[in-house]
């Protein structure tokens, strides 16, 4: 594996791109369905209020409409839904708003008819009856002792809390505290293919099969099957192509409850599409935190202690976003080699879209808080933002280690990173440059923003997952997994690996997945597991396959199994390639028992199983972002990103590579464009790409993308996960970069997103 003649470490074409190209893919709004019905959903317009009435009789006698369901009205039956076990059943979210509404989007009812346009029509007739309450929107006003409570029976707004360090100050023999109060904002995940769904009631036989856009349709199965007061086996749920989704496709939606409840009652298959607007007020969002840092070191910048405390909101409705300031503890330390630390973290409701994953989820906020503290301590101490990291990274050797918080780190070599960074990017050539500038008093500043980072992927458990290979009667294979591919190249990735254990062209090995009638079980796609997970469970089940086909075949020959060896079309004894047996004829024999060696039994040529990587991993790396900043309209300029991450063992360098650009720019858009805001009533101000500014390539340079690679001890392919690291590295590095071009005119910090006016306005009040 990976020597002389490997597939792996090779960059081959993707086995998706010609179904992507050709767009012959069939997302769920795609789906033919003859007589499907189409269902709307009516939104609370008020961000919290009491829900006075729902007056549907108007929207029942429309025309076309099949059913239209409300609270205090058909209900559909559906209790409260429970978002996430570890919360109070105080703040589960009731499917159609009960007595009060707890922000813009929540429903309030929802209408079936033969057509959208139909349903659309029908639903604009609803009349709903809410007396507005004062708005939380803010984590500042949900701690308020004087907030109005989006549940009063949960006493409080806040729904999570997690600590970390005991009472002793960790800042204690600090000689020089940095502090920096910092926000990482409110982000939607705006996928490419909008949320949606088709429910098909009556397959499997009494049950209900559900299509739907989603990274995880094992998760969902229990959930609607507990909903439905349906056995799991009853309710069949698969993902087709799933036009992205960045960690809000990893959530249940109630939405998803209403039309597979609807589809059984009517005996009606019954589809959503989400539209745009829906999707930005509907479609869990990311981020949200108020933090503050406080950072302890000696006058030679070595770390002494770490003081920090992060506020999350949640939204209205709990969901994973509650409990992510874990990871946020957990990560918090970075790459970094610290004694003592004091965490602590409160998430509370607000009545806002509900928060969940987004690429990162938890670990860009520890990143953020640690690189952006680091570089006050760098500008107290005067030293170079590299050099205070430098002098501080845990040391290669005392790999593997638990951090302080409680972070496993399974391997890393921090300087080695950063080393390969700051040389691609030409650091003291820049800051010859950027001190040219400033002698000249030119008003283009230029910016040099440092970031190194370590992230857990497959963190929360999520170290197990299902794989199974099996050889056809015609020589080609299949691969079955647990993971669900919404564009990372799954196919691809697992037909190498396949590929490279059998010998069988990936073109000839088909994936299986996205299905729980055809995949037993699974955890999806979600926390960059996929490769280290699933990837190990494709090697380990190609593995025992080829045993089985060795033996086979050593038996035909009258050799030696360890004699055998693949070749073209199949295997033979090492040294006479002509004399062969395919694949076909292995498929075959393994069946009859005649043709088998004595102890193997007829069966197919197959195997299944689940792969324990028994722990996280933990990718790390380093970027380098170059800036330019005007200093008379605030505008900033990306001109160069560098970025060095280290994934472990790289099997297919055109999957990292396409997975680092797409994480950088969505770094890059946090730290410089994109930001979900709410008015003080509550009321959503960015609900169309036209006030919710997604960057286009143009806005963005051509990034410099490379890689170290140290193999993480976990899993025999030595792999860690890519698809967060580009987000988590990039986004400090960027807003450390902004601060650098502005620090000679006083500017000590800028929070996310460093738009024109807010830099602006940070030269204004430094320089007044």
């Amino acid at each position: 594996m990976g020597d002389s003649g490997s597939i792996l470490g090779n960059s081959v074409f993707r086995l998706e791109d010609p179904t992507l190209l050709t767009g012959s893919g069939k997302y769920v709004d795609d789906l033919d369905c003859p007589g499907a019905t189409r269902i709307v959903f009516v939104r609370s317009s008020v961000a919290h209020g009491e829900l006075r009435s729902v007056d549907v009789e108007a929207a029942r006698s429309m025309p076309g409409v099949v059913a239209v369901y409300c609270a205090g009205g058909d209900d559909l039956g559906l209790a409260p839904f429970q978002s996430f076990p570890m919360l109070s059943e105080a703040v589960n979210r009731p499917v159609f708003a009960r007595d009060r509404v707890r922000f813009v989007g929540d429903i309030v009812a929802a209408v079936v008819a033969e057509s959208g346009a139909q349903a659309v029509d029908a639903a604009e007739t609803v009349v709903v009856d809410i007396e507005p309450l004062p708005a939380v929107v803010t984590q500042a006003a949900a701690l308020d002792p004087a907030a109005p409570l989006l549940f009063p029976e949960n006493g409080s707004n806040v729904c999570f809390a997690t600590s970390f360090g005991s009472e002793e100050d960790p800042l204690e023999g600090a000689e020089v505290v940095a502090e920096v109060d910092m926000v990482s904002q409110r982000l939607a995940g705006v996928p490419m293919e909008t949320n949606g769904c088709l429910m098909v009631p009556g397959e499997p036989s009494g049950g209900i099969t559900c299509w739907i856009s989603h990274q995880a349709p094992h998760s969902v199965q229990p959930a609607l099957a507990a909903v439905l007061g349906l056995e799991p086996a009853a309710v069949r749920v698969v993902c087709p192509w799933v036009g992205g989704g960045f960690g809000p496709k990893a959530a249940m939606y109630v939405e998803y409850l209403i039309a597979a409840a609807a589809a059984r009652q009517l005996d009606r298959s019954v589809r959503w599409a989400s539209t745009r607007s829906e999707d930005m007020v509907a479609l869990v969002q990311g981020r949200d935190y108020t933090m503050t840092a406080k950072l302890g070191l000696t006058r030679d910048g070595r770390i002494v202690g770490l003081d920090a405390s992060v506020v999350a909101s949640c939204g209205a409705y709990p969901l994973l976003g509650a409990v992510l300031p874990m990871l946020t503890q957990m990560m918090v330390v970075g790459v970094y080699d610290i004694a003592k630390v004091r965490f602590s973290g409160t998430t509370v409701v607000t009545n806002t879209t509900p928060v969940g994953a987004y690429r990162g989820a938890g670990r860009p906020e520890a990143t953020q808080l640690i690189e952006r503290v680091l570089d006050v301590a760098a500008d107290q101490l005067g030293l170079d933002p590299a050099e205070i990291r430098r002098r501080n990274f845990i040391d290669p050797a005392a790999f593997p280690m638990t951090t302080v918080t409680g972070g496993a780190y399974d391997s890393g070599d921090y300087a080695k990173a950063l080393d390969a960074a700051l040389a691609a990017a030409g650091y003291e050539e820049l800051r010859a440059e950027q001190a040219r500038r400033r002698a000249a008093g030119e008003p283009v500043a230029l910016g040099i923003g440092v970031s190194t980072y370590v992230e857990v992927t497959a963190p929360l458990g999520l170290h197990t997952e299902y794989g199974a290979v099996e050889i056809h009667d015609d020589g080609s294979a299949s691969m079955a997994v647990g993971t669900s591919s919404h564009g990372q190249g799954h196919h691809t990735a697992f037909a190498m690996v396949a590929s490279d254990v059998l010998g069988i062209p990936m073109e000839r090995i088909r994936l299986i997945n996205s299905d729980t009638a055809a995949v037993p079980r699974g955890t999806g796609t979600m926390g960059s597991r996929s490769l280290q997970t699933a990837g190990n469970a494709v090697f380990a089940a190609s593995t025992v396959v080829l045993e089985r086909a060795r033996s086979i075949a050593a038996h035909q020959f009258e050799a030696s199994p360890q004699d055998i060896v693949t070749g073209a079309g199949g295997l033979h004894v090492a040294g006479v390639p002509g004399q062969s047996v395919s694949w076909q004829e292995l498929a075959v024999a393994s069946r009859d028992a005649s043709l088998l060696p004595e102890g193997l039994e007829p069966e197919p040529l197959r195997h299944e199983g689940d792969f324990d990587g028994t722990g996280s991993t933990f990718p790390f790396g380093a970027h380098v972002s170059v800036v330019e900043v005007d200093t008379e309209t605030g505008k900033v300029t990306m001109r160069r990103h560098i970025a060095v991450d280290d994934c472990g063992r790289i099997l297919s360098p055109l999957l990292v590579r396409g997975q680092q650009h797409g994480g950088i720019a969505q770094g890059a858009a946090q730290a410089l464009f994109e930001w979900v805001q709410y008015d003080d009533d509550g009321n959503p101000l960015t609900t169309t790409l036209l006030d919710y500014p997604v960057p286009a390539a143009s806005e963005l340079p051509s990034f410099e993308a490379s890689n170290t690679e140290t193999d993480s001890p976990l899993n025999p392919l030595g792999a860690k996960g890519i698809g967060e690291s580009g987000t988590i590295g990039s986004t400090p590095a960027i807003q450390n970069a902004v601060i650098d071009a502005l620090s000679h005119l006083g500017v000590t910090h800028v929070d996310m997103p460093c738009t024109p006016e807010r830099v602006w306005s940070a030269i204004e009040g430094a320089t007044a």
